[in-house]
């Protein structure tokens, strides 16, 4: 009796539980497409350039059910001046998002990676800007906590870009 019961709870308890969703990439064409979209989007300014910026940022952005992004929020960001190129190739990436077919909005988190291209050849001065950049960067943290809901965390995207010498 004792494992009929334990057999009866254990197929009504199987019966609650609901496996993960599987959903298809959130982005038009898929991951590759949304790395090349991105590293092909994300314009460094000549400031960043000049100043030899490296460093990660974290998005978590809303899109709703016809893919337009409606919020941006910065989650975390190594300086301040990394964010800006990236919200503008995020605000160009408007109406290729997909969200699942039962939602209105779908929350995503998205980091991103942002490095240069080491030269062949030792540049004079790019260790004391590297240095200069990492002293003053003004960092963007969260001091409280972040609730994520039902966010999707998408790979990070690297952005490498050269130096002008």
């Amino acid at each position: 009796m004792k494992k009929i019961i334990l057999i009866a709870a254990l197929l009504l308890t199987a019966g609650f539980v609901r496996a993960q969703e599987t959903l298809a990439f959130p982005f038009q064409g898929g991951k590759d497409a949304m790395k090349i979209f991105f590293k092909d989007s994300v314009i460094v300014s000549q400031p960043l350039v000049k100043s030899r910026a490296t460093g990660t940022a974290i998005f978590k952005f809303t899109a709703d059910e016809g893919g337009v992004i409606k919020k941006i929020i910065i989650y975390y960001a190594d300086d301040i001046s990394l964010t800006e190129p990236l919200i503008e190739a995020l605000k160009r990436s408007n109406k290729k998002w997909v969200i699942p077919n039962h939602e209105k909005v779908h929350d995503f988190i998205l980091p991103f990676n942002i490095n240069f291209n080491p030269p062949t050849a030792p540049v004079s001065g790019l260790t004391k800007a590297v240095y200069n950049y990492h002293i003053h960067r003004k960092p963007v943290i969260a001091y409280d906590q972040v609730p994520l809901d039902e966010a999707t965390l998408l790979p990070a995207v690297s952005i490498n870009y050269d130096l002008n010498q």
